[in-house]
């Protein structure tokens, strides 16, 4: 048996840990495409449930409210309690939630069982990372195993409008929650024999200050932005949130500052390096988000696309992220620093965004649209995969599961964030453009769609321009060396807990 230099056995040891990496992924692809799955469902449940107009984001909302506010104490939780324990809990409580979502026979219950699953997936995906990050030290396994979580990561999205549109056209859209059951049931026999973890820290008591006021502050700030889309920026609830959001995060800071044993130890989001992977993960998924949103808007409205036709056609981007992510950066990383992938990774995404800026109300699929999402994809793939391993190498132990959380809240905010800000901008072009040029009423069909393209078209310029400015996040902040090749991670000696 070898160990690390903390003098703990070295977890990757165990040759079934690529059986492991199998679980960890199925996991965290459930809680990803879990985010978007539901979309392409939304207009079946809100005529079944008789759902309002007004109501619907909720079921949107309720999800991402809960799991974007919670990662940080689901992060903490699972330092504490050990990362497999934390794992099989979110896990059940994940499935649970699912099934009472689909079995909803009210409005407010498919609400409830959305916030709950969000609030399980807090605690499932920070200690699904940093079990892979336990599990994978040396830099050589570490980058094919991150490359195949960093392709779920980025190709999550996706994949839920695919299996969204499968489910919802051909078998009903509560299927669209049931299927997370067989899949939970699996992961859990599977983590109780294949995964292997420390155990937590016994002796350690949560933050509560910080967990009130972090939490707080992130719920506050998610809900936000979830509102200024439908609201608008001047909004005195969006303004108001945004307020009490700012307020509760800088009482944070400070708390943590003096807190015997804080929720987010400082020390991890000073760290230029790691702050710089934060920082380009939240601009990414904020162009990235706003993709999504656009293009399945663009092919199901402007198109005609069917739901199924229109998660088909997501799956050349797939497996442009899926190959970015497996096939170039995790076999490339350990050659190369980080950023050397990151910063190209973001000028191939944004370029495959600016070909989108040209689509018109008769654009081609196969050679104005294919193009773009091949790009983007490929781009997407040399980010995210770089960004998880850079960001959890060298954490000790104990902080392993906060890491992990905040790397998962930069991308819920950046998403939260991303959906508000371009749909916004979007929703703003296109009544301009009509307004300026529906001088004939005869016209108003073909103006109208043709203003709605518009606006795809200018917040896809501005989703473009926070894509190369995650680039430079990159270039400048992202300063850490390629891992030496057949070296063990080390991981520095953990602090004392008190």
């Amino acid at each position: 048996m070898s160990f690390t230099r903390t003098g703990e056995p070295a977890v990757d040891a165990d040759p079934r840990r690529w059986w492991g990496l199998v679980i960890i992924a199925l996991a965290q692809l459930m809680v990803v495409l879990d985010a978007t799955i539901v979309n392409i469902a939304l207009p079946s449940a809100q005529a079944d449930l008789g759902i309002s107009d007004g109501n619907r984001q909720w079921v949107i909302t309720a999800y991402t409210l809960a799991f974007g506010g919670l990662l940080l104490l689901g992060g903490r939780i699972a330092d504490l309690v050990g990362r497999k324990r934390t794992f099989v809990i979110g896990l059940v409580g994940f499935a649970a939630a699912s099934a009472l979502g689909g079995a909803a026979t009210t409005a407010g219950m498919l609400f409830g069982a959305r916030a709950l699953q969000g609030a399980f997936a807090a605690v499932l995906a920070p200690s699904a990372l940093s079990l892979l990050t336990t599990t994978f030290t040396d830099p050589k396994e570490r980058g094919k195993a991150f490359g195949i979580y960093g392709a779920l990561a980025g190709s999550g999205s996706a994949i839920g409008f695919i299996v969204g549109g499968l489910l919802t056209e051909y078998l009903d859209w509560r299927w669209c929650l049931y299927v997370n059951v067989p899949i939970a049931v699996i992961a859990v026999f599977g983590a109780l024999a294949l995964l292997h973890d420390r155990p937590g820290h016994a002796g350690a008591r949560l933050d509560v200050p910080g967990v009130l006021l972090g939490c707080g502050g992130l719920v506050a700030l998610v809900y936000g932005f979830s509102e200024a889309q439908p609201r608008g920026w001047t909004d005195p609830l969006v303004l108001t949130l945004f307020a009490v959001a700012t307020v509760l995060l800088t009482a944070f800071v400070w708390w943590q500052t003096r807190a015997p044993m804080p929720l987010l130890p400082l020390h991890i989001i000073k760290d230029r390096t790691r702050a710089g992977c934060f920082l380009t993960m939240a601009l990414a998924v904020i162009g990235m988000f706003g993709l999504f949103l656009f293009m399945t808007y663009y092919l199901q409205v402007i198109l005609d696309y069917s739901p199924v036709m229109t998660g088909l056609a997501f799956l050349p981007l797939t497996a442009a992220i899926i190959t970015g992510s497996t096939q170039i950066a995790a076999r490339l990383l350990g050659r190369v620093a980080p950023r050397l992938l990151m910063a190209p990774g973001a000028l191939l995404a944004a370029v495959g965004m600016v070909l989108l800026t040209q689509l018109t109300v008769d654009s081609s699929y196969a050679s104005d649209i294919l193009p773009a999402l091949l790009l983007m994809g490929l781009g997407m793939g040399l980010i995210f995969m770089p960004v998880f391993a850079t960001a959890t190498a060298g954490v000790a132990p104990q902080d392993s599961g906060v890491t992990s959380a905040t790397i998962n809240t930069s991308q819920q905010v950046g998403g939260s964030i991303g959906t508000a800000l371009l749909n916004t901008i979007a929703t703003t072009s296109s009544a301009a453009y009509i307004t300026a040029h529906l001088t004939d009423p005869a016209q108003r069909a073909l103006v109208t769609k043709e203003g709605v393209v518009h606006g795809y078209t200018v917040a896809i310029w501005w989703a473009a321009g926070i894509m190369l400015l995650a680039g430079l996040v990159a270039a400048l902040m992202v300063t850490a060396k390629p891992p030496k090749q057949g070296a063990p991670q080390e991981e520095p000696v953990p602090e004392k807990v008190a």
